[in-house]
């Protein structure tokens, strides 16, 4: 009997210590085990008016640049500015060597003067013929010369004209050579032609460039815009003089304003992106570097009031963009069209869901359609 007792007492001990263990097991697993039902938020479709917006990557970029060199090749002799230097309007940057330019200049103003000077002398020997041809005339008319003679002096002012139209014609093109030698040596300086920036110094003295090779580049600061690109699948509505934001990534939190100046009618196929040019509606207090990123978003026209879900509730099951519908308590994943998105996080909802149904919005977990759900208002230690 003993013996007997002392089994069945080791039994009922066994079991009354096992029996809480498996009661707390079960309840774990219901309550936060694979079993445990999910906690989610639910929404319905709100119907409000929404103002789209597209965000895309630029990069900022000089709308003018001016590359300043020589028309004709040479050796630069000097460079005066550096990268970084602020330039005004036709000030001299440079210079090219003029090898032998001033000496030609010299010995053609030689020539130039030299035919002034025969110049001179025919017109003075063309008067004197002109003079001396009408006073013959005078003197034939009364009969106090000969015919002969009159023919002489007529001559002879027809050869002076000839004389003087020959010197005329070389003083013109001695003074067309010596300007253009003049011209030649005046464009071996290396003027700005804008006031702006130095961006680029591609050279320095004693290099030989070629005709229509930079020396210098410079920008004009207040040309700078951004180069941006949108994705080709959000860009529907993209167009020029719309309102945009511009976030540099040097300037962190300072968001400045601009407008959408020119859409490219050139795509990327590769990427699969298209570019626009976004302006800024105030010129910078200083200019970014060009290069540096940029964030664009700009704000597409509003849209009429549509049926709207929060952007946090689009998932995708199997390739395919739906949300999780509660229906009776249970989960169903509805395919969903989805339309344009504004910053607010509301997305038009184009088809897939009737005006009343529930949508999940939130959840603690990964859900599935086998997972069990309980609705709440809030997500437990969360604020959504």
């Amino acid at each position: 009997m003993f013996k007997k007792f002392s089994v069945r007492g080791r039994t009922l001990a066994l079991l009354l210590g096992v029996i809480p263990l498996v009661a707390l097991f079960v309840f774990v697993v219901f309550r936060s085990g694979p079993l445990a039902s999910i906690a989610v938020t639910v929404v319905t479709l709100e119907k409000k008016t929404i103002t789209p917006a597209i965000f895309g990557i630029g990069t900022i970029e000089a709308r003018r640049t001016y590359k300043i060199g020589p028309i004709a090749a040479g050796r630069l002799m000097t460079l005066e500015v550096d990268v970084g230097e602020r330039v005004t309007a036709g000030r001299v940057i440079g210079e090219m060597d003029p090898v032998d330019l001033d000496d030609r200049m010299q010995a053609q103003s030689a020539v130039l003067k030299q035919g002034e000077a025969q110049r001179l002398d025919a017109r003075t020997r063309q008067l004197y013929a002109k003079t001396q041809a009408k006073r013959y005339e005078q003197l034939l008319a009364v009969k106090s010369t000969s015919e002969e003679t009159y023919a002489t002096k007529k001559h002879e002012y027809q050869l002076s004209e000839a004389s003087l139209s020959a010197s005329e014609q070389q003083y013109a093109r001695a003074r067309s050579d010596y300007e253009a030698l003049a011209t030649q040596r005046k464009n071996l300086k290396l003027l700005a032609p804008v006031s702006g920036i130095v961006s680029l110094r591609k050279a320095e003295p004693g290099t030989t460039l070629v005709a229509g090779q930079a020396a210098v580049e410079i920008i004009d600061p207040t040309t700078v815009w951004v180069n941006a690109r949108f994705d080709q699948g959000n860009a529907k509505g993209l167009i020029p003089a719309l309102s945009a934001t511009i976030g540099l990534r040097s300037a962190r939190g300072q968001i400045h304003t601009g407008q959408v100046d020119r859409v490219e009618v050139m795509a990327d196929p590769v990427t699969e992106e298209m570019s626009a040019k976004i302006t800024f509606d105030r010129p910078l207090a200083r200019m970014p570097p060009i290069g540096e990123l940029a964030e664009i978003t700009v704000m597409l026209p509003s849209l009429d009031s549509i049926h709207t879900l929060p952007n946090a509730s689009i998932k995708r099951l199997n390739g395919v963009t739906g949300v999780w519908q509660v229906v009776d308590g249970k989960l169903r994943f509805a395919p969903v069209k989805f339309g344009a998105s504004d910053l607010d996080g509301s997305v038009q909802v184009l088809d897939g869901l009737s005006p009343d149904a529930k949508v999940v919005a939130y959840s603690e977990k990964a859900l599935s359609a086998s997972s069990r759900i309980r609705v709440v208002k809030n997500i437990p230690g969360t604020d959504k």
